[in-house]
């Protein structure tokens, strides 16, 4: 471990091997930080934090402090972020309160500066979380979303994997897998064709993927009616599990449709 004399570390933390400590950071007795990582100078990591192997922490940035929630009576929790994250400028990650036991960023995100995440939400892995954005308590987001900066995610959302959500919208809905969500208020608005692709997706999995948004969105039928069409006239894929059971375990329901003239064209973020 590489320490500067002016950082505190709490002789109880559990430090694994090559970490390095900058300047005037601060770590708490109950943390446990894995091999490889870095911590910037002026970084508060208090206790609950369970940070995984060469994550990267930047200036400012707070790790599990206290949930703001006024149900939080503090009971032991944790903030737990995986490897290979990077958690940049005065972004914060709250630890978790009683409802779920811990706060959960998964391995290989990027938590971009300024941004907040909730207590007890669950991040997946290789989520990106845009500048300035303020995700809620108990947000769920899957793998591979990305929500651009100054976005505003009501608490108990679900924002499905490969999504990807427009600057500054406001998240009062679930956002169902492989779309692009963008306008106010906030609608689908296409399949995520350049994030498919760029992942590996062949040209017939997004084939089923727009056929199952066009049944849904773009042939006037209610979300019920849409996914009983679905389930008899389209063929089982792994795609339409995914969609048709986001949706059916959707509680709050799904963002709404799309007005513009192209349903596969999305929009420009």
């Amino acid at each position: 471990m590489t320490q500067h004399s002016n950082a505190f570390i709490h002789p109880d933390a559990k430090i694994g091997k090559d970490v390095t400590i900058n300047p005037f950071s601060y770590i708490a007795g109950d943390v446990v930080i894995g091999d490889g990582t870095w911590i910037g100078p002026n970084v508060t990591i208090m206790d609950g934090a369970r940070i995984g192997k060469n994550c990267r922490i930047f200036p400012g940035a707070v790790i599990s402090a206290i949930p703001q929630d006024l149900k939080f009576k503090g009971e032991i929790t944790t903030a737990e972020i995986g490897d290979n994250t990077t958690i940049r400028e005065c972004a914060t990650v709250n630890r978790g309160t009683a409802s779920r036991g811990k706060t959960v960023v998964g391995s290989n995100c990027l938590l971009m500066a300024y941004s907040h995440i909730a207590h007890d939400c669950i991040l997946k892995d290789y989520i990106i979380i845009g500048n300035g954005t303020q995700i809620a308590g108990e947000v769920e987001i899957d793998d591979h979303a990305i929500l651009s900066a100054h976005v505003l995610v009501h608490q108990f959302e679900r924002i499905g994997v490969h999504v990807m959500v427009q600057g500054g919208s406001k998240v009062n809905k679930d956002i169902p897998p492989f779309i692009i969500a963008a306008r106010e208020p906030l609608t689908f608005a296409g399949v995520n064709l350049v994030g498919l692709r760029r992942r590996g997706f062949s040209t017939q999995q997004i084939g089923i993927i727009q056929e199952l948004y066009r049944n849904i969105y773009n042939k006037g039928m209610n979300v019920s009616q849409a996914l009983a069409y679905i389930e008899e006239n389209m063929e089982y894929t792994p795609e339409r599990e995914m969609v048709t059971s986001f949706i059916k375990n959707s509680k709050r329901g799904i963002v709404g449709e799309y007005t513009g003239s192209n349903p596969d064209e999305g929009v420009e973020l």
